[in-house]
């Protein structure tokens, strides 16, 4: 199954975050933290579209790596695998 985002939807695959200490051991995330999350732009739709009637193009596109924050996107599944599917405006940055 593909999905196909409308409007300015982004669809992203979170990138799983782990913690090594000095001696190697991996630390689950915990919900204490705060820090935004990362994730790959799967799909995006077509873009917003303004008052006057035209379509503000996307800032993001396929195969960006994306920071955002932890509450911002909805959560879904496809096929058993979990997407994120958030506003544009909600992507804090482009990770390059």
């Amino acid at each position: 199954m593909k999905i196909e985002p409308l409007h300015d939807k982004v669809v992203i695959k979170p990138l799983s975050e782990k913690e090594v200490t000095a001696s190697g051991i991996v630390l689950p995330g915990t919900a204490d933290k705060e820090k935004p999350m990362e994730g790959e732009v799967i799909a995006t739709g077509p873009g917003k579209r303004m008052d006057n009637g035209s379509v503000a193009p996307m800032s993001v596109k396929v195969g960006d790596k994306v920071l955002f924050t932890k509450y911002a996107p909805d959560e879904v599944e496809v096929d058993g695998e979990e997407y994120l599917v958030i506003d544009e405006d909600k992507i804090l940055a482009i990770v390059r």
